[in-house]
């Protein structure tokens, strides 16, 4: 009997089981709310700690910022309050009695971070000001889904405040691609489509949103990260201003951008197959198991001694004789949680003076020399990496579409991509599409750059698409 619901036979029931089989997560008390578990934490840790130092190798400090903020901050920037007024929670009453203002659960932290910018703003000599932090965020979620949309979330939110508009756009644009961009093809092994939003799809208050757009296994598009340019909008709302070099005030130019836990969710219906998940190696918190097929003290001590040469041999390994449980059922749960290589040793291999080492991503398996295993592995997850990132490719690839008319990219866009000239589209066609439940996901320059102030719209390409 399958462990797993098939993908093919229904994705959604698939990811909720691998949710539960692979111990990523549950649904909290309260509804729209999720409990991550220690290896889905675990997973979560290893991105955040990748993503930390490039957001620090891009010049930005971390800090933190309350998690309620006064309503009268929202309203300040209209175009704001606005996008987000539907996902707010709002917290009315606060030591029994009723508050004098309305605190807001915070949903993004562009309002309250605004103030202190302007606080800490006083000459062009304190710009650029580039900071971080990591914090939950909630945003009232009609249809939750856990790692996808869940009413209270975690991610990495940076602002920044800037002396001129093209350090700012810049800025914005390195994080896109330095940052997140290369985080998804590296690490996670994702390849990720980056372009521009349309005016429609723009985070509320920006100027310019910028996306990393990836194809998930059933062909749906997820938003993994954005990068927004918010022009003087927050700035003029919160007096965000400096004295220049030329002894004038200015208004500053400000930035925000972000990445959350719905990676997670990326990485499970990015990779994830009928057994489970498969984990890049260069993420994964365990990458390679050993498995003494019986348990023998022989077998157990040689696992033991294999585990610490991995270790030695800088892979993380995990050694799992936990007694009582079969051989079978330890595989299923390696398998399960995607660990990328699995190391198994019986009484035949000690006998041969061999071991198995099974790849998670392909299942193949080979015999190779005890002596030679610990050496063997590292190059092996190598090539792990590099499969799983070509595969995802290659799925792409397969299911995106070049098109020339609004039913055609609606056809291709029930099952992947379709990319069609944006001219052919426009706001009245994003509109046409939306009642299908399909947007353009994103916008790029024939060539698949992301679109720069100075190109023409009508040379553009739109990537239209369901998604989640």
């Amino acid at each position: 009997m399958a462990v797993l619901t098939a993908r093919a036979t229904d994705f959604p029931r698939w990811y909720q089981d691998v949710l539960a089989k692979a111990e990523l997560a549950d649904n909290g008390p309260v509804r729209g709310t999720m409990v991550i578990r220690p290896y889905g934490y675990a997973l979560w840790e290893r991105m955040q700690a990748d993503v930390d130092a490039r957001i620090k190798a891009a010049g930005a400090a971390n800090a933190y910022f309350p998690l309620f903020i006064p309503e009268s901050y929202l309203r300040r920037e209209a175009e704001h309050v606005e996008g987000f007024s539907p996902e707010l929670a709002v917290v009315t009453i606060g030591g029994g009695k009723e508050l004098e203002e309305p605190i807001v659960v915070r949903p993004t932290s562009e309002t309250v971070i605004g103030e202190y910018l302007a606080k800490w703003t006083q000459s062009y000599r304190d710009l650029p000001l580039l900071l971080n932090q990591w914090a939950n965020v909630v945003r009232w979620e009609l249809r939750p889904r856990l790692f996808l949309r869940s009413s209270e979330f975690l991610w990495q939110e940076g602002h920044t405040a800037h002396a001129d508009e093209a350090d700012a756009a810049a800025y914005a644009r390195r994080i896109a691609h330095d940052v997140y961009r290369d985080f998804l093809t590296d690490v996670l092994a994702i390849p990720v489509f980056i372009g521009a939003k349309t005016r429609r799809e723009r985070f509320a208050g920006a100027t310019n949103t910028m996306t990393c757009e990836g194809m998930m296994g059933d062909g749906k598009a997820l938003q993994l990260a954005t990068s927004h340019e918010l022009g003087q909008n927050f700035a003029r709302a919160f007096d965000i201003d400096f004295l220049g070099a030329d002894g004038a005030k200015h208004l500053a130019w400000t930035t925000s951008w972000g990445c959350s836990t719905r990676m997670v969710g990326g990485l499970i219906m990015a990779h994830g197959d009928d057994n489970g998940l498969r984990v890049p190696p260069r993420l994964a918190p365990t990458q390679a198991v050993v498995l003494p097929v019986r348990d023998d003290e022989a077998v157990v001590t040689a696992a033991r001694e294999i585990a610490a040469a991995l270790t030695a041999a800088g892979v993380r390994t995990q050694l799992d004789a936990r007694p009582g449980l079969s051989f079978g059922r330890r595989v299923t749960d390696a398998e399960i949680k995607g660990i990328p290589v699995r190391v198994e040793v019986g009484p035949r291999d000690l006998a041969a003076g061999t071991v198995t080492l099974a790849r998670r991503d392909t299942s193949v398996k080979a015999q190779v020399p005890l002596t030679e295993a610990a050496g063997r592995v590292p190059a092996l997850l190598d090539e792990v990496q590099a499969s799983l990132y070509a595969e995802a490719l290659a799925l792409r690839e397969s299911r995106t579409a070049d098109v020339t008319t609004l039913a055609d990219a609606a056809a291709a866009a029930q099952d992947g991509f379709a990319r069609i000239p944006w001219r052919l589209v426009g706001e009245d066609g994003e509109s046409r599409l939306a009642e299908d439940a399909l947007t353009v996901r994103c916008l790029q320059t024939p060539d698949g750059a992301v679109p720069a102030p100075g190109d023409d719209p009508a040379e553009l390409v739109g990537l239209v698409a369901r998604s989640y």
